[in-house]
């Protein structure tokens, strides 16, 4: 798994796990306690990262 997104609060993890999921990308979210980066990260296997990457651009 590589660290995918950075959510930037709650309202935004929420839209990139609906995309995800709706194309059908595994992920997983890790709990981050480093100060300065947001409470979770969002991980996908590097072999979905160019799709993962793709799902998020504008259509």
């Amino acid at each position: 798994m590589v660290s995918f997104y950075d959510p930037i609060d709650a309202n935004d993890l929420n839209r990139v796990v609906r995309i995800l999921k709706k194309d059908g990308i595994e992920f997983f979210m890790r709990e981050e306690k480093v100060r300065g980066i947001s409470p979770l990260q969002i991980l996908v296997a590097e072999e979905d990262l160019p799709r993962a990457e793709a799902s998020l651009l504008p259509h």
